[in-house]
């Protein structure tokens, strides 16, 4: 059924107000989307089983793949898991409110819908001050991925939301463009050495400092559709915009190199090409429709342009979108590479 979507743009005049009317639509079985510092989430009550279905249908999401809960505080979390590991404690302590999500064992009180059925929960609190006033005033754990069509890049800018989700969705708040641009890096706290499902702005070194030894357990591939995950982002196209994707890997003047020879061969093809560039590739490519990621030494600020960066060219009907990745591939680099892996189409690495 279609609906009509309000947005409501946050001021300092009805900020309080528009956040309280967005968490009485909540509470009342409706989906609100708003901003985080990693992603725009689609939210509804998590505990209503019939909330969350509107969830799936607006994103037209699989059912089978698993939601993570926003809560406001670490007392929140007990609400919905049967214990808080003591490596959880250590780590909610120190990231936050922030971009990390810890599954751990959940309480019957969380319906299967919630958790694709899994005998886990995804949890996080978000550093996000809209998100953290919404899910106060609600006085519910929120479930909410991203705020998009399933498959298609996630959304940064409430714009992004109303291209994929206006009339699937009652309400949008309008927070502006998120600080960090990536999802949230997600940790299995089920077994007795920690295990990265997802990775995000926090990095498996940064985590270790904390708690010791962890596990990577995530690859940049697509599982396949038979297979149970215990985390979002691991089974089903993800993050990928309509044009195909051919992401080119390597030292920066390789990288150069091999996109001056595709471009040549696919323009004999008559394709329509765009770019999405480090900043220090910017000059090669300057007559050609690009866009920039900024610094190949500073990924923090691809993750923040890469999604936006995808849904540009895609915005503009080309066929191909051709990626430099030149950029350093450590840190949240890490995590960049996964989501551009994950969206390719084909992978060149020279």
């Amino acid at each position: 059924m279609k609906k009509n979507t309000r947005v409501f743009y946050i001021s300092e005049d009805d900020r309080e107000s528009s956040i309280q009317e967005a968490a009485r639509i909540l509470k009342e079985g409706g989906t609100v989307a708003f901003p985080t510092e990693t992603v725009y989430g689609l939210g509804a009550d998590a505990l209503n089983e019939k909330a969350v279905l509107q969830i799936f249908e607006a994103k037209g999401r699989p059912a089978d793949n698993p939601l993570i809960v926003h809560v406001d505080s670490k007392e929140s979390c007990l609400k919905l898991v049967r214990s808080i590991p003591d490596k959880a404690s250590v780590l909610m302590d120190k990231f936050w409110p922030g971009p990390l999500t810890l599954i751990m064992e959940r309480k019957p009180i969380v319906p299967d819908v919630t958790t694709g059925g899994l005998d886990t929960v995804a949890v996080r609190m978000p550093e996000n001050l809209i998100a953290l006033e919404l899910i106060k005033h609600s006085g519910i754990p929120i479930a909410a991925p991203s705020a998009n069509l399933s498959g298609k890049p996630s959304p940064t800018t409430a714009e992004h939301v109303l291209c994929d989700l206006s009339g699937r969705i009652d309400v949008l708040i309008d927070g502006g463009e998120v600080s960090i641009g990536l999802e949230s890096t997600v940790v299995d706290m089920t077994s007795e050495v920690p295990a990265i499902l997802r990775p995000g702005k926090i990095s498996k070194e940064e985590l270790e400092e904390c708690i010791g030894e962890v596990k990577v357990a995530y690859d940049d591939r697509l599982h396949p559709e038979s297979e149970t995950v215990r985390s979002p982002g691991m089974k089903y196209t993800h993050y990928s915009p309509e044009s195909s994707v051919i992401l080119v890997e390597g030292e920066h003047d390789h990288v150069v190199s091999r996109i001056k020879e595709l471009i040549v061969d696919l323009s004999l093809r008559n394709a329509k090409i765009g770019l999405l560039l480090t900043e220090e590739s910017h000059n090669n490519f300057s007559e050609y429709l690009s866009y920039s990621m900024g610094q190949k030494d500073k990924p923090e600020q691809a993750a923040k342009n890469l999604f936006f960066g995808l849904r540009y060219l895609d915005e503009r009907n080309i066929d191909i979108i051709i990626v430099d990745g030149s950029f350093r591939p450590d840190g949240i680099g890490m995590a960049v590479f996964n989501r551009i892996r994950k969206a390719a189409d084909m992978i060149i690495k020279v």
